[in-house]
């Protein structure tokens, strides 16, 4: 099988041919129809994501496939089931083995692009807005890198929420996909002052950040008291450093959100989250935004899609039927 092969994070990856793997002890074998990719993967490819696997490692982190072979002890899957799996690695291939307690059956309207593109950017959004900040009907949210992988699935679902929605990105072009997913004001990163445009908004009750940067210092200044700030990521480079007494003033809390860390303390935060939002799509709520569908020999143009911000929402990797 080919497969996007990682051996040193001094070069990059490369396509190759593996022996198909045959699935272990509670696994599944996937025939991978697609694979989404995600700002980590960059991470990955120098080795400073906080999961990232031992050396050699095929890459790709979450998959949509069907069901070809059954390991043993698994049950409630059959060959042939559409499934989607967050494996943090071995997406980037024709054939997969994953745990098949991550595995999640497809509705039947759901495609295997937007299957690939759903679990991590609005798994990520579904948990921060919901069980970490309380976000209430009403409130005003501030997304910053609002037409991101993950900022996109923030807007759709803090508006869903019934949140005031304000979207800042860079451009005209991001803006306008931040508002397509429902955005009820826009805020160019590029040209506008966020604490001033935020001011005569009112303030924000909860920032979604996967940013940091100078965005993360502006929109904290922008808070209202007991405002929730969420730590997403760090996609500009840059950690923000918290002055605490400026938190006691206004009553604010900061809430850091790794979605894949809930699989190891408590797994059951992102199954009920699946399941809400897998209704949610099935319904016609959620739209996924995918910008690129790329063959998996274009993979890493892919990831350079992502590191020059050149795509809005998500990159997904076509990979077989």
């Amino acid at each position: 099988m080919r497969a996007l092969h990682l051996t040193s994070f001094e070069s990059p990856p490369q396509l190759v041919d593996l022996p198909v793997p045959e699935p272990a002890q509670g696994e599944l074998q996937l025939r991978i129809s697609a694979c989404g990719l995600n700002f980590a993967d960059l991470l990955m490819l120098k080795g400073t994501y906080q999961d990232t696997p031992a050396l050699p490692f095929v890459m790709g982190m979450e998959v949509a496939g069907t069901v070809q072979a059954i390991g043993p002890g698994v049950s409630g899957f059959a060959i042939g089931d559409r499934v989607a799996v967050y494996g943090g690695q071995g997406g980037l291939a024709e054939v997969g083995c994953f745990d098949a307690g991550r595995a999640v059956k497809l509705p039947d309207g759901m495609s295997f692009t937007d299957a690939a593109a759903f679990q991590i950017a609005y798994g990520t959004s579904h948990v921060a807005l919901d069980h970490r900040a309380r976000l209430q009907p009403g409130e005003t949210l501030l997304v910053l890198g609002a037409a991101g992988g993950v900022g996109l699935t923030a807007v759709e679902i803090g508006k869903l929420m019934g949140a005031r929605v304000v979207a800042c990105a860079r451009g005209a072009d991001k803006l306008e996909a931040a508002r397509a997913a429902g955005a009820d004001h826009l805020i160019d990163a590029s040209t506008q002052d966020i604490r001033a445009e935020m001011k005569t908004l009112g303030g924000a009750d909860v920032i979604y950040d996967p940013v940091g940067g100078d965005q993360f210092t502006a929109a904290f200044r922008s808070c209202n008291p007991e405002g929730r700030i969420l730590t997403i990521g760090f996609a500009s480079g840059e950690v923000p450093q918290i002055k605490a007494n400026h938190l006691l003033v206004k009553n604010l809390s900061v809430l850091g959100l790794y979605w894949g860390g809930y699989l190891a303390f408590k797994p059951k935060v992102l199954t009920g989250s699946l399941e809400q939002l897998m209704a949610w799509h099935a319904e016609g709520r959620l739209h996924p935004h995918v910008s690129h569908v790329l063959p998996l020999d274009q993979a890493l143009d892919g990831m350079e899609l992502l590191r020059s911000r050149k795509s809005t929402g998500k990159v997904v990797i076509a990979i077989g039927d």
